[in-house]
């Protein structure tokens, strides 16, 4: 991979964060989570989903469904929020999502007679970091398959246990829409094929409210194994908080302005809002062909 800087990065807001925001709190009783059945992919202690659902916790969620591929960093995660917040009830299911088996059992399991509210869809793999010409093939086809297979499983399962006016946000990466290494090329092709998985969920079942999100560039566990944002210079790091109080907010009725566009979680989130007219009717933060303003109409 290049060692080049990477440019600043561009911004949808003045105001740029790179921890949590205010406006994004569990303590602000807009976002309130109260009675709420919230799943999430990726859900161990040491990533973004883990943060993600002890903002949920804190914001009140009746239960929490934690998924991911080791047991120990789900139960870690659990104890934490059991701690903290014991009125939580808090479910560990051991789930390779990339298995329909297991993904279904997991969300039958969890929902039983009930319904999901919300979903956060944050399990991922980076694959190989050389460019399409010097990847190892098999290796390639391996991580868009893991990846796309992760979202297809989990969409499908979403779709069927979801509630009425439930939310999904399917945390991407700005690879989906921006290529400026030369490297990760498994990675972004995979994340631009599960942008266009999930995108297609948002706009066959209009009822549900779907959000594309680049979470920042955080070191998580995948982050570091890949050699992914510690070995480019010049790029800011941010913290786990930023994109756990984003998707809390993303659950609240305040952000279905912005259903179906893919958000950084850096945007200021009062910024944003106050673009929620333009936003809300036009393309803006779209992925489009640029020029051609179709819009699909069921």
């Amino acid at each position: 991979m290049s060692d080049a800087p990477l440019p600043a990065f561009p911004s949808a807001t003045k105001q740029w964060h790179s921890k949590a925001q205010p406006s994004g709190s569990p303590t602000r009783p807009e976002l309130s989570a109260k009675g709420k059945s919230v799943i999430i992919t990726g859900g161990g202690n040491t990533g973004i989903g883990g943060e993600t659902a002890r903002y949920f916790a804190q914001a009140g969620a009746a239960r929490i469904a934690l998924l991911g591929r080791r047991e120990k960093p789900l139960l870690e995660n659990k104890a934490w929020i059991n701690d903290k917040f014991p009125g939580v009830e808090v479910i560990t299911i051991p789930t390779d999502v990339t298995k329909q088996s297991d993904v279904d059992t997991a969300f039958s399991n969890f929902t039983g007679n009930g319904k999901i509210n919300v979903l956060i869809h944050a399990a991922a793999t980076a694959g190989p970091n050389e460019d399409v010409i010097k990847a190892d093939g098999e290796k390639y086809l391996e991580t868009v398959q893991t990846n796309v297979a992760g979202s297809l499983w989990v969409a499908r399962a979403f779709v069927r246990h979801a509630a009425p006016d439930a939310v999904a946000v399917a945390i991407n990466s700005w690879a989906a829409h921006w290529t400026v290494v030369n490297g990760f090329d498994a990675y972004c092709t995979a994340k631009a094929a599960c942008w266009r998985l999930w995108d297609t969920v948002g706009i066959m079942h209009p009822n549900l409210s779907v959000f594309h999100t680049q979470p920042g560039v955080v070191l998580t566990e995948m982050n570091l194994a890949s050699g992914g944002a510690a070995t480019v210079k010049n790029v800011q790091i941010d913290d786990v908080t930023l994109p756990a109080s984003f998707n809390l907010w993303l659950a609240s009725p305040e952000a279905r302005f912005l259903k179906g566009k893919f958000l950084w979680c850096n945007w200021d989130i009062e910024e944003l809002k106050a673009q929620a007219k333009e936003l809300e009717s036009g393309t803006k933060l779209s992925i489009n062909l640029v020029g051609w303003p179709f819009e699909y109409t069921s």
